[in-house]
């Protein structure tokens, strides 16, 4: 859960193509090298599958598909992004990290409303440095079914 109290939020951002996106850094576990993951029968188009993770089963999510931007065709400089959501850990599939920084919270904008579904991954759109950055909402991301389907 974030702590809606602190005056800054600490996030760390990656790279879906030419976009920038960032999640809170205590929400992450760790970041690994892609790992081709086992498919599941009948998952939503947008899970690769699944990863032994230390003896423990975990879906991985292409979050380029889940955002509506196409399908990820994993080479060996995408990683996974181990998170945890809903107390499950989930990885993400992303093509790059780049950093982490610092934001006051008042400088979160909020998505415009243009009446489509996917901007509810969205929490907000960080403006920094002359680029746009978009903060995702992690629980919309992977919902329950998602996380149960390990």
């Amino acid at each position: 859960m974030t702590d809606n109290t602190a005056p800054a939020l600490e996030l760390i951002s990656f790279c879906i193509g030419e976009q920038e996106f960032c999640i809170d850094v205590k929400t992450v576990r760790e970041i690994r090298g892609w790992t081709p993951a086992t498919p599941i029968p009948h998952a939503p188009n947008y899970m690769r599958g699944v990863i032994n993770l230390r003896g423990a089963i975990m879906p991985v999510i292409d979050l380029r598909n889940r955002l509506g931007l196409g399908v990820t065709i994993p080479e060996t400089r995408h990683v996974i992004v181990v998170v945890e959501c809903r107390d499950r850990l989930a990885g993400i599939l992303v093509d790059a990290v780049s950093e982490t920084f610092t934001v006051p919270r008042d400088s979160l904008q909020p998505a415009p409303d243009v009446g489509v579904e996917e901007l509810r991954y969205i929490q907000a759109i960080i403006s920094m440095e002359n680029r746009l950055i978009t903060y995702l909402r992690m629980d919309d991301v992977f919902p329950a079914q998602v996380s149960e389907a390990a």
